[in-house]
């Protein structure tokens, strides 16, 4: 990165940091004031990242994912719900496996090696 753009991303972050300081320098009372203070910092680091180098790439890179989301298939709604239902009969089942892992092993420890059933 040149030091043009450096520059550019330095000042970006500065015009944040300058917008939440406004927000604590204004009375608490004007509400209104703080936001605003904050939402400008952050749209004018946004329009300088838009004419940077960083801010170009990111935007190709935003239009490409777009484009492959678009590209999946995604199921139907019958196929969610029967994947859904395949989920929580998975869950049930594993519940009731490890219900039954676990009581046996408080069996066989509490009641046959401690004896403290008796």
């Amino acid at each position: 990165m040149e030091s043009v753009e450096k520059i550019k991303v330095v000042a970006a972050l500065l015009l944040v940091v300058v917008g939440i300081a406004g927000y604590y320098m204004v009375p608490a009372d004007q509400g209104v004031l703080r936001v605003l203070s904050v939402v400008l910092g952050l749209a004018m680091a946004g329009a300088m990242l838009w004419f940077s180098a960083l801010g170009r790439q990111f935007v190709d890179y935003a239009r490409d994912s777009i484009k492959e989301a678009q590209k999946v298939v995604w199921p139907s709604r019958k196929e969610t719900w029967q994947l859904t239902g395949v989920v929580f009969l998975f869950v049930g089942v594993l519940a009731l496996f490890m219900w039954a892992v676990d009581s046996g092993l408080a069996w066989v420890f509490y009641d046959l090696v401690l004896g403290r059933g008796k």
